[in-house]
């Protein structure tokens, strides 16, 4: 089973490097964009084949390590492999 899990800044937190991009992209002739947020993009291989046991497994990771869940949400995926 695979595990897809994005991770992103909440609402209200400032993203400096969002804010680098958007900057980035007006120089680089790209009109029009504003509000760039910017986040993480996390894939794991399990072994689990119960939908419910992974799922409790990777909340678990996520709220120890993946994510900041003070200033960060996250959700997860799951894809048969």
């Amino acid at each position: 089973m695979k595990a897809k899990i994005h991770v992103t800044l909440k609402s209200g937190v400032l993203d400096p490097q969002g804010k680098a991009v958007e900057q980035a992209l007006g120089s680089l002739g790209f009109a029009g964009v504003s509000g760039v947020r910017q986040g993480k993009y996390i894939e794991l291989d399990l072994d689990e084949t119960d939908r419910a046991k992974a799922q409790a497994n990777v909340e678990k990771m996520c709220e120890k390590l993946l994510a900041n869940t003070v200033i960060e949400n996250y959700s997860i995926d799951f894809a048969e492999t």
